[in-house]
């Protein structure tokens, strides 16, 4: 079994759970994830099951979008409402205010990770650093914010669409845009929205995806490279260089990536259409 499967993770999981639960349902031990969400957080978790999990490389750089929910006037350790509060503020402010806020967070911008979070440090992750009370430095790191919206408002809290690079913490963006307006916030909900060309109105909850079968609901690998141009291999030994490794002479009016395909419609490689030939970034064909 190989493809990808769009999952709609509910709140409470983690996304290793998530992998775990389709492990004992799939009997696939290949299994593995672009961009990984906070068990708090909900919605699109792209899964790459079998050969397809060649692919991820590809997938984590991918731009996304997120609905969050901001909480003013509370600052947690978390930086979210999973965490222990660590100030509170009665000042509560106007949604103009906070649009007015939002314009310095548009753009690049450097966020600090947070200490809750996957980050690496010493071969430890962050967020097992701060269940034990540490705290380590880090350094600033460059994001782009695409878009950032305040959309209405939800029982007290702000509703943000934001649509983001790689790398960007909503929760440190919720943070950051308190202290701008002073009163200090937090993120209280999340919802992925999408990854890449992927949307979670297409995704599948776990128990829509057992009840289906996951080989039922599979997209094919080469999904993900949507958009780019398609090279169909006629000839037999064109095709099996290309499975040797080794590159392929090919005439194109374009150059970069292309999706390259056998005769039979098998879905072979990504290839770069470079200098007159074929070569290949990655091979997707069963060995």
């Amino acid at each position: 079994m190989s493809g990808i499967l769009l999952v709609d993770k509910p709140a409470g999981w983690t996304s290793h759970d998530v992998v775990g639960r389709l492990r004992r349902m799939t009997g696939q031990r290949r299994i593995g994830h672009s961009g990984t969400l906070d068990p708090m957080a909900t919605g699109l978790l792209v899964v790459f099951l079998g050969r397809a999990t060649r692919a991820v490389e590809f997938a984590e750089g991918h731009d996304k979008a997120y609905t969050a929910l901001l909480r003013p006037g509370v600052v947690t350790d978390t930086l979210d409402t999973t965490g222990a509060v660590l100030a509170t503020s009665p000042e509560r402010p106007t949604r103009s205010e906070l649009e007015a806020a939002l314009g310095a967070f548009r753009g690049e911008i450097e966020q600090l990770p947070p200490m809750y979070s996957a980050l690496k440090y010493n071969g430890k992750k962050l967020y097992e650093i701060a269940h034990a009370g540490g705290e380590v430095e880090r350094k600033p790191r460059p994001v782009t914010i695409y878009r950032l919206e305040c959309t209405g408002e939800r029982d007290g809290d702000f509703v943000l669409e934001v649509e983001c690079s790689k790398g960007t913490y909503i929760r440190t963006l919720c943070d950051d845009i308190g202290r701008a307006l002073g009163c200090g916030a937090c993120m209280s909900g999340l919802r992925r929205t999408r990854a890449g060309g992927f949307d979670v109105r297409d995704a599948l909850t776990i128990e829509e995806i057992e009840r289906r079968g996951a080989e039922n609901c599979l997209l094919p690998v080469d999904a993900l490279f949507a958009g780019r141009p398609v090279v169909l291999l006629k000839d037999a030994r064109a095709e099996k260089a290309l499975r040797n490794g080794m590159d392929v002479r090919f005439d194109a009016d374009f150059a970069g990536e292309c999706r390259v395909y056998a005769e039979s419609g098998e879905f072979l490689a990504l290839c770069r259409a470079e200098g007159g030939a074929l070569k290949t970034i990655k091979s997707f064909f069963e060995v």
